[in-house]
């Protein structure tokens, strides 16, 4: 009988690799080492993108990065984070100490998740968890007062009920993401073609009312401003957490990077009290060199300390497609110095004066786009179809308009954080708009004022699905005890 050889599998080969290298995505948290924050260092087989996917997990935990070192050179990722809650204190919660780990684990297994959008088409989205539930439609424009509350009015004349919003402003231009839902149809997605074609038409009608291509550039230019689409399905499963990094990506796209002509010549305006005179000498400052003997070009970047800066600059150097090697991340009273040697994905380091322009000036965009001058203005109201373009006709018959915008709604209550300004640059008369708002709009409403200073660190809500009804629970708690009722 002839005898049947089969091929010899050492059992302990599928190890081997762990072995050598240890687990594919390995995440230590340490408690011990430092006295005032938490040590979290991440090691795993690197890829595009990984570092900005560790940097948006502890963003959207809350999570202060008040130091950092990268190391992804030869194919390996090597992190340590110091991390901070939101009251400045170590990680003692042992949930977000498993979420922190679950999180990177999750992004580290899925190849594609980071991964960044280089185009945008008028398309429908739903990402996966929001499937049955809203469609979302992207705006990017030329900016001027009021177009925030003329697109709020846009949606509710066409009966879509905003789930949630969130707009960004800078250097005269406007970038927003709204999730919306059919109110006519008791709140499911708009799926009807004829329909959605008709709420783009609507909303670029908007946008162009007052655009002039003189203060933009050249006619193709203003073409590409101009733009009310549905956002395009994706196999990286875009949700709420990375929203702002499409924020990010909408404003790079109608290059906010570059200052109009008509606000170039403008006075900065610089409101009552907000900076001292030793912070008025330390502006942004972005620097480039080249390190020859690696091939790396250095971007070494100086400015004010706040929340999320690390993910603002880490997201956009990513999204130009650069590689980020190394970096070193630190912060001293209030400032923060950031280092990172990085390349382009075609292995070439910024070789062109152009070139560095272009980075220094995205960098710098991306840093300011975040920091709101103005009021903040926290009202928590009973939702409706209808309500946020109430509120935002109220601001703009006040003479203020919206800079910048978060809004949520959660069960019956919404949640509207509105940054403010006066149109004249006069101070906003609080007591003025209070009144106005309880003659139009039916029913309580919570309102909390801030003033919100130049360069101050401007917060916004948690947009992450899974977290945002305890976000928005602890909110309308803490505006119950602290604010103006309007009855």
């Amino acid at each position: 009988m002839n005898q049947v050889c089969w091929p010899y599998f050492d059992p302990d080969f599928d190890n081997l690799p762990e072995r050598i290298h240890g687990p594919t995505c390995r995440v230590c948290i340490d408690n011990e080492s430092m006295e005032t924050c938490t040590v979290v260092k991440v090691d795993s087989v690197n890829k595009q993108g990984l570092l900005l996917e560790v940097v948006q997990i502890l963003t959207d935990l809350n999570l202060t990065i008040s130091k950092s070192y990268i190391s992804s050179d030869a194919g390996w990722f090597m992190d340590v984070f110091h991390l901070k809650d939101v009251h400045g204190n170590k990680l003692t919660d042992q949930n977000i100490i498993n979420a922190i780990q679950q999180a990177i684990g999750t992004a580290r297994g899925n190849p594609d998740s980071a991964k960044a959008k280089s185009t945008y088409s008028n398309k429908i989205f739903r990402p996966d968890q929001y499937q049955n539930e809203h469609t979302a439609v992207e705006m990017t424009g030329k900016d001027r007062p009021g177009l925030f509350s003329e697109i709020s009015a846009a949606l509710a004349d066409l009966h879509c009920n905003i789930v949630e919003a969130h707009a960004w402003s800078h250097n005269d231009r406007l970038a927003c993401v709204a999730y919306i839902s059919d109110h006519e149809s008791s709140g499911i997605p708009i799926d009807d073609p004829d329909r959605l074609a008709t709420i783009e038409d609507h909303l670029s009608t908007v946008l162009r009312a007052t655009t002039i291509p003189s203060l933009i550039g050249s006619i193709q230019t203003n073409q590409q401003e101009v733009k009310a689409g549905f956002l395009e399905g994706s196999e990286e499963g875009t949700n709420m957490t990375n929203v702002e990094r499409r924020l990010h990506q909408l404003m790079l796209s109608v290059r906010d990077f570059e200052v109009p002509s008509a606000l170039s010549s403008l006075p900065t305006m610089t409101p009552t009290g907000s900076e001292d005179s030793d912070d008025e000498g330390r502006k942004t400052v972005v620097k480039i060199e080249r390190c020859d003997q690696k091939r790396y070009s250095i971007v070494n970047i100086e400015c004010k300390d706040r929340a999320r800066l690390m993910f603002d600059t880490v997201c956009t150097l990513t999204d130009m497609q650069y590689m980020i090697f190394h970096a070193a991340i630190s912060s001293d009273r209030g400032y923060a110095f950031q280092e990172y040697f990085i390349r382009h994905l075609d292995g070439c380091a910024l070789d062109t004066e152009s070139e560095k322009e272009r980075v220094i000036k995205c960098l710098e965009a991306a840093i300011e786009r975040r920091v709101c001058e103005g009021v903040r203005l926290e009202l928590c109201a009973d939702n409706r179809v209808g309500l946020l373009s109430d509120i935002t006709r109220v601001l703009r018959e006040n003479g203020l308009t919206v800079v910048r915008a978060d809004v949520a709604t959660q069960g019956e209550k919404a949640v509207n954080a509105l940054y403010v300004r006066d149109i004249s640059g006069n101070e906003v008369d609080m007591e003025t708009f209070a009144e106005s708002m309880k003659k139009e709009i039916m029913g309580p409403i919570a309102l909390q004022v801030k003033n919100e200073t130049k360069g101050s660190p401007s917060t916004s809500p948690e947009r992450s699905r899974l977290s945002l009804g305890d976000m928005l629970k602890s909110h309308i708690e803490r505006l119950s005890h602290n604010f103006i009722p309007i009855k």
